[in-house]
């Protein structure tokens, strides 16, 4: 395999989690009765420009298809986020009633609805049909198709070009990154500026978050690649913020590099130079995250097994991706975990792929009344917790697995 952006060929390993089917193919009860599509799942590192990325098998429409399940405005932590990221922009922007406002990946429209909100116009690129139609609900303009150099010329051709592009944990599901980067330098007005959320790769090796490592997820993203992505695409950085979410990421702030005026910011260089001080410009910085992600599985596995031969109920919560490839490579089953629950209502009544673990409601622990509820999405744990806490007059305890085993009160 070459490399998605560079292509020199691929040949340093992160880690191989064995193989596992796409984290966001529920099972309905009719293709429960049926085989699945199992790919392996190995994360390999570009010596040339540092770009880390799943071996290639997967394919992308197969990947976001018109059953697309997971929808953002499920979490109110992210709807928060959400809200301030519209009025941080909106201030530092000076965006108004004749700006225009494009988010690429908008989802259910848990983000421009907010924009809306604000009579500012926008427009949402969303290529899956489920959350598309959720977002059109709420009197957001969607575009469903996937986003990349041509649509971008279509939808310049309409008068569509944006004053400000969001792009929020989209950039690490493109295949093909370099039209898809491209296509924000043609669809930007000419002072115009483009947002990218997305995992920050040093977080994820320091942290051992490596069930954040899934097919849908084609990349792994440092400043260091991302800088030189955008840059050989007509894109400049100038700006960089770190965030606590999705287990820390990075807020980055380009321009087009032709008519771009901003001033470049001092703590993008500064991150760059922390970035190559933790090892990410060689490749021994990239060792030893194969035995991190094992010994966490082994733990993981242990505690499931000793709780089994105690008669301790366990269940889940949250049927979230990271969820999938944590269950897949540990091989977890019902017998180990009995349900995940959720209060997505397009996951309930399905079953997670691969373990065939039954996606539940949210009340139904309740009456369950486990011993052990494992919190899958790690990330949103002090929302999740909250949300469950009257189970805890029954003696429930919570349970994390990733970064380390953690059994909280």
């Amino acid at each position: 395999m070459n490399c998605r952006h560079c292509h020199s060929p691929l040949q340093l390993s992160l880690v191989d989690l064995g193989s596992a089917p796409p984290s966001n193919s529920y099972l309905t009860a009719e293709k429960l009765r049926a085989p699945e599509k199992w790919y392996p799942l190995r994360v390999l590192v570009c010596e040339k420009c540092w770009l880390v990325q799943t071996e290639d098998f997967a394919d992308a429409h197969e990947l976001f298809d018109a059953d697309y399940a997971y929808f953002s405005g499920f979490s109110s932590t992210w709807l928060v986020h959400a809200r301030n990221y519209v009025t941080a922009m909106i201030e530092r922007f000076s965006l108004g009633p004749t700006s225009h406002v494009v988010e690429i990946a908008a989802n259910d429209g848990y983000l421009l609805q907010y924009v809306k909100e604000l009579g500012i116009p926008c427009t949402g690129v969303e290529p899956t049909a489920s959350t598309a139609a959720a977002a059109r609900a709420k009197g957001i303009d969607i575009v469903e198709e996937f986003f990349g150099v041509l649509l971008a010329k279509k939808m310049r051709k309409h008068g569509k070009q944006a004053d400000l592009m969001v792009a929020n944990n989209v950039l690490a599901h493109v295949p093909d990154i370099n039209d898809f980067v491209a296509g924000f330098t043609s669809l930007l007005k000419p002072h115009g500026v483009a947002t990218f959320e997305f995992p920050h790769l040093v977080k994820l090796m320091a942290e051992n978050q490596f069930d954040t490592i899934y097919h849908e997820h084609f990349s792994y993203l440092s400043l260091t690649a991302v800088d030189r992505i955008f840059a050989e695409n007509g894109l400049g950085i100038f700006d960089v913020e770190e965030l606590q979410t999705h287990g820390g990421s990075l807020r980055v702030f380009a321009q087009r590099l032709d008519t771009g005026i901003r001033v470049v910011a001092k703590r993008v260089s500064e991150l760059l130079a922390r970035e190559t001080a933790a090892g990410l410009r060689s490749s021994a910085g990239y060792a030893g995250f194969q035995s991190r992600a094992e010994k966490v599985k082994d733990e993981f596995v242990s505690f499931l097994l000793a709780a089994k031969r105690a008669g301790k109920k366990v269940a889940a919560y949250g049927a979230a991706a990271k969820g999938n490839t944590l269950m897949n490579f540990a091989g977890i089953r019902p017998d180990l975990i009995s349900c995940v629950a959720d209060r997505n209502p397009s996951k309930q009544g399905k079953w997670m792929p691969g373990s065939r673990i039954p996606i539940v409601d949210e009340h139904y622990l309740a009456s369950l009344q486990p011993d052990y509820v494992v919190i899958l999405p790690w990330n949103l744990k002090l929302e999740i917790i909250s949300q469950l806490d009257h189970l805890k007059a029954t003696g429930t305890k919570f349970v994390t697995a990733v970064p380390s085993l953690e059994v909280l009160a």
